[in-house]
């Protein structure tokens, strides 16, 4: 029997507490290695809890900065962007501190009650939940956000919202290198891994809300068309047959922005092919929509993946773009390896990394006195730090969930 990750469905919409429910447990790998030895298991059970306890410090910072900021409408940063408050959302939900709480009428949630009625007044007749333009973007972000609430009543309006991010996908003819894929908005030039992934996780995230009424048969997205498409992004020539996809050293494995460009690049190989370079942003993203799609653990493409991130961890850079999208990077990287259930990353030189001690150290390092993160380099919206933040937070609280 193929070795598979653990579930990401939650039961019907009774809506418990997400991200304990979102993320995996154990590593089915590493379930008949030997227990520790008393004493040591003692001496990281520990150690663990004194890092737990430097995130959450972490993390009340953040959302303390993040509460300031807060605009009198409800939302975060750009009102026309419904996303950018949703992560905001999502990493306040995500508070280990706070537990499976819904919200409720202490004045700490008043802001989160204020932000909930901003994200309900996007929501569009056709469900999508947006303002101006990409609207997949916007709706997906704001799906798991409004899930992290644990609400009942917002079960019709992650139905529709669900419905309407099935309908951005593309079906193109036959050939079509975009068809399967998901785009910032419906009839776009091209679908992107990262509009994909966005989509995949909310629609991975919501699957059996319909399962409530037998008379509900609400669409569901194409997920062989899916998948498909992420392999078109995947420098795998026995999966991928474009002709820029490559099993140099360099590339084998990794993902790019979508089918035939790479924001990383392009590179000459030996024998005069020109490949696109994988990077690691892109890499994480094609990874953890795998996972979504239901891919085995075993499987050469999810193998592949995870080999090119293991040959290419870096908490200095992302891999390929230097600091461009870099906290976007730490994010999923922190998902993408809780969701592959890696409790530890051994690079191809042999040196077995605690990715979420690391990861969580590097974000702390990088937190300034006043609570929040900010990128110099401001490529996709990373100088706002509000973005940034949230990015940041959620990475924590992941890590702080698998120690």
């Amino acid at each position: 029997m193929s070795p598979s990750f653990p579930s990401f469905r939650l039961p019907r919409y009774v809506l418990p507490g997400v991200f304990a429910v979102l993320l995996p447990l154990s590593n089915p790998a590493l379930a008949q290695a030997p227990s520790p030895a008393p004493a040591l298991a003692a001496s990281r059970a520990e150690h663990d809890q004194s890092l737990r306890q430097e995130i959450q410090h972490s993390i009340d910072k953040g959302l303390t900065w993040l509460k300031s900021k807060q605009s009198p409408e409800g939302n975060w940063s750009n009102a026309d962007y419904p996303a950018l408050t949703a992560l905001v959302m999502t990493a306040h939900f995500g508070d280990p501190s706070r537990g499976p709480r819904p919200l409720d009428d202490t004045p700490d949630d008043e802001g989160l009650r204020k932000a909930h009625a901003y994200l309900v007044g996007c929501v569009h007749p056709d469900g999508g939940i947006y303002r101006k333009g990409l609207t997949n973007y916007n709706t997906s972000i704001s799906i798991v956000a409004l899930l992290a609430e644990r609400a009942p009543a917002n079960v019709d309006l992650l139905r529709k919202a669900r419905t309407f991010v099935v309908s951005i996908q593309k079906h193109g003819p036959e050939g079509d290198p975009f068809d399967g894929g998901v785009g910032y908005d419906l009839g776009g030039d091209h679908s992107d891994l990262s509009n994909t992934t966005y989509a995949l996780e909310a629609l991975s995230y919501t699957k059996g809300l319909s399962a409530a009424q037998e008379t509900i048969k609400d669409p569901d997205l194409d997920w062989k068309a899916a998948t498909g498409f992420l392999e078109r992004c995947q420098n795998l020539p026995a999966h991928n047959r474009q002709p820029w996809a490559s099993d140099d050293p360099q590339n084998k494995g990794g993902f790019i922005y979508f089918p035939g460009r790479s924001t990383a690049g392009e590179t000459k190989l030996p024998d005069g092919k020109t490949a696109l370079r994988s990077y690691g942003s892109a890499s994480y993203a094609g990874l953890l929509s795998y996972i979504y799609a239901d891919l085995k653990r075993d499987d050469p493409r999810v193998t592949a993946a995870y080999d090119w991130l293991r040959a290419n961890y870096s908490l200095e850079e992302n891999p390929g773009m230097g600091k461009q999208g870099l906290y976007y990077y730490y994010e999923l990287m922190a998902k993408s390896l809780a969701a592959y259930g890696a409790a530890d990353l051994e690079t191809v030189d042999g040196r077995k990394v605690n990715w979420r001690e690391e990861l969580a150290t590097k974000l702390m390092s990088l937190q300034t006195s006043d609570g929040f993160w900010q990128n110099e380099n401001g490529r996709w919206w990373e100088k706002d730090p509000v973005l940034t933040t949230a990015y940041s937070l959620i990475a924590l609280e992941f890590i702080y969930r698998r120690l």
